[in-house]
């Protein structure tokens, strides 16, 4: 989901864009042919030439498919499909709560949208992969035959549920929280087996070896303390001067900047807390933008609203190190976009327009293009 820099951020979509074909043609090589399956079908990004990496946490892998959906998008045409999750079950032969969308992701070449659907709930569901096109007809997206290459990650955490009572979870479930492309490497968050169990990693791309994760390690300010277990919910790459950086966000949401570089196999590292958001709260996903000369941050989240967030005083941000109390914020500053509500999913649709997935009346959903306040 991301690429070269010509600003202080660019978004993962809009990056693929701008790789020649040859250098994309290139990534395919040592790919087979065949139909790729999954387990499960979660975070979607997608990196140059059409390859969209699917993150597949209960197989601890991500899968990259050349989709060979490369033709260039009218410049102007929108989108516009309401109620996309009956649309969905339609389709699968489902009652609309029988499915689920997992994550989303925009072909930044045909604008074209991919979304991870689970067909039923619980440990019986079937991933299934949903195209939309611009002219809003849904179909699902063809895998038979295609170029794909799979990554398997050596240190996934267990599969089963650990803890008592109301703390009950299966870790496994959270292998991987979400997955982008950077320049050569697919960047993939998430939970390992390792006793610092909040894992970043950093895997070249075209796939040949898959080493063991970063340990990453953040000041929590509501809660007061350091943290190594609480997974990253959702992350962007961003640059800052001539160093790679990446902005994570966590639940009860502080947000954390980790150098690029640092994502060593098997290392520990401790990230720099630039925002407090406001706790008792979930970030759902994000992206980047530039508008009138400016970088900015916007931040889905399930209670607190969508933040839009300068990021121009990234740099000199202080790192928080000590509580945050009652709910109180600190560091970075927002502002609530008011109109962008029921916001659960988004991407960048294009220079100057998002495309957002958003929960309406009866818990119907709804895909939109929207222009970036």
């Amino acid at each position: 989901m991301k690429q070269p820099f010509k600003t202080l951020f660019l978004s993962v979509a809009s990056a693929g864009a701008l790789v020649a074909g040859a250098q994309a043609a290139s990534l395919t090589d040592g790919m087979k042919e065949g139909t790729p399956t999954f387990k499960s079908a979660g975070p979607l990004a997608f990196g140059p030439g059409g390859i969209l990496f699917v993150a597949d946490s209960k197989a601890a892998t991500i899968t990259a498919i050349a989709t060979g959906d490369t033709g260039a998008a009218p410049s102007s045409r929108g989108l516009k499909v309401e109620g996309i999750n009956q649309k969905i079950a339609g389709l699968l032969g489902v009652a609309t709560d029988q499915i689920l969308i997992n994550d989303m992701a925009v072909n930044p070449i045909s604008r074209n949208t991919y979304l991870a659907v689970s067909r039923g709930r619980g440990t019986d569901a079937t991933p299934v992969l949903i195209k939309v096109d611009l002219e809003g007809q849904l179909g699902v997206a063809a895998l038979e035959k295609v170029k794909f290459a799979r990554a398997e990650l050596p240190d996934a955490p267990v599969d089963g549920v650990v803890g008592q009572g109301n703390r009950q979870s299966n870790p496994r479930q959270e292998t991987i929280t979400d997955v982008g492309f950077l320049e050569d490497r697919v960047l993939v968050a998430g939970l390992s087996n390792e006793e610092f169990s909040s894992t970043l990693r950093a895997i070249p791309f075209p796939f040949k070896t898959v080493e063991k994760g970063t340990s990453v390690e953040m000041y929590h300010g509501a809660h007061g303390r350091f943290e190594t277990r609480s997974p990253i919910r959702t992350f962007v790459p961003f640059k800052v001067g001539n160093h790679l950086q990446l902005l994570a966000a966590y639940t009860c949401t502080p947000l954390v900047q980790f150098p690029v570089d640092d994502l060593k196999p098997g290392a520990k590292i401790k990230g720099k807390t630039v925002a407090e958001l406001g706790n008792r709260n979930r970030p759902l996903d994000m992206i980047v933008y530039q508008q009138d000369g400016k970088d900015y941050l916007l931040l889905a989240n399930n209670n607190r609203g969508l933040m839009k967030i300068r990021t121009d005083q990234l740099e000199n941000t202080e790192n928080i190190t000590t509580p945050v109390p009652d709910g109180d914020k600190k560091g970075l500053t927002y502002e609530t976009i008011a109109n962008w509500t029921g916001i659960e999913q988004l991407d960048r649709f294009d220079s100057k327009r998002a495309l957002v997935m958003r929960r309406g009346e009866g818990g119907v959903l709804s895909l939109e293009s929207l222009a970036l306040p």
